[in-house]
């Protein structure tokens, strides 16, 4: 267990490794265990040195059995919490059967599958809402209410409301898999950018003259050529113009303005900006980080009035991502927001 070989063994392999004698001390320890928990557990008692119940048990369990181990292990530190499957295997050296302990970081899978519960408890939460709704109209309707012709004129229109409301969350939710299964896919076919902006201000009008609210363009003699999936990028500025209108003041304006930027320091060439501004009341900037989560709302109750979804920027953000784009968000309480698209033009 102490040879030099047995070091230079475990020096080879990527993951932190200890070497453990069946006494429970610590005989070698590879470089990125020693990075990880520091030279000092060398020579000491595993247990003493971890402090952890489940390697006790799991140590006295492969002494006894002979029989591969598993637990996990939290690691904190001022960096936050990682997270370990620690594997136990018996090492049997000169007939002395003693323990290789490897360590992997699984925190990346453990958030991702955090994300994936997380996600799928809030879509179950978007959907319960209406149907219990839609399934309490119809029992509703199944008694005296039928026969009253107004009552059910109303509880169907709410049922209608409903039902678009879930309509509306699977196709964000479709489009959402769809972008991001197209993630990795460079768009190439060449679209006009000022044509696309120009179609959406022209579908969002009746929108916009319900709330009084005037969307101006501008540099529109800035050439707006580059490489893109128009459908996305339609997608792009219908949410980011809808959501200022929606959310905009009665009687304000959304301004859409276009700039050339020579060589954009991030993308490192030629890019087109995009801002779309608006002058309402702005956004409390401890909310910002969190514009592009999925389901993340800051006035839920307003969102669901307006039909949204909370998957809009969120579906934004990926399909800028697939443009290999910068996405950015800028507001100040009073004075209104500011969403910017950079898109690189080669």
């Amino acid at each position: 267990m102490e040879s030099s070989l047995s070091q230079s063994v475990i020096t080879g392999i990527p993951l932190p490794i200890v070497l453990v004698a069946s006494s429970s001390r610590v005989t070698a320890m590879n470089p990125q265990a020693i990075q990880l928990f520091g030279d000092e557990c060398l020579g000491r008692h595993f247990i003493l040195s971890f402090r952890q119940p489940q390697f006790s048990q799991a140590l006295a369990t492969l002494f006894q059995t002979q029989t591969p181990q598993e637990c996990r292990y939290v690691l904190s530190d001022h960096n936050g919490d990682v997270t370990f499957v620690v594997n136990f295997f018996p090492l049997e050296d000169q007939g002395v059967i003693g323990a290789v302990v490897s360590f992997k970081d699984v925190t990346e899978n453990e958030k991702l599958n955090q994300m994936r519960r997380d996600f799928v408890a809030n879509v179950s939460h978007e959907l319960r809402s209406p149907l219990t709704a839609v399934m309490g109209f119809i029992e509703t309707l199944r008694g005296t209410a039928a026969k009253e012709e107004k009552v059910r004129d109303r509880f169907l229109g709410i049922m209608q409301r409903e039902a678009e409301r879930m309509n509306r969350l699977v196709q964000d939710l479709l489009s959402l898999s769809r972008v991001e299964a197209t993630e990795r896919v460079r768009p190439s076919t060449t679209v006009d950018v000022h044509t696309i902006i120009a179609s959406v201000v022209s579908a969002l009008g009746p929108i916009a003259n319900q709330m009084k609210i005037k969307v101006t363009q501008s540099g529109l003699s800035i050439p707006a050529q580059l490489p893109a999936d128009p459908d996305q990028l339609s997608q792009i500025f219908t949410n980011l113009i809808e959501n200022s209108i929606k959310y905009g003041k009665e009687g304000g304006q959304v301004q859409v303005a276009i700039t050339a930027i020579e060589r954009d320091p991030q993308l490192r060439q030629a890019a087109l900006r995009i801002d779309v501004n608006d002058d309402a009341g702005g956004i409390d900037p401890v909310y910002l980080p969190r514009l592009t989560e999925r389901f993340f709302r800051i006035d839920e109750h307003r969102s669901r009035e307006n039909g949204g979804t909370g998957l809009g920027l969120a579906i934004v953000k990926h399909i800028v991502k697939r443009h290999r784009g910068r996405l950015l968000i800028e507001s100040e309480l009073g004075k209104g927001s500011t969403f910017s698209v950079i898109l690189p033009k080669n």
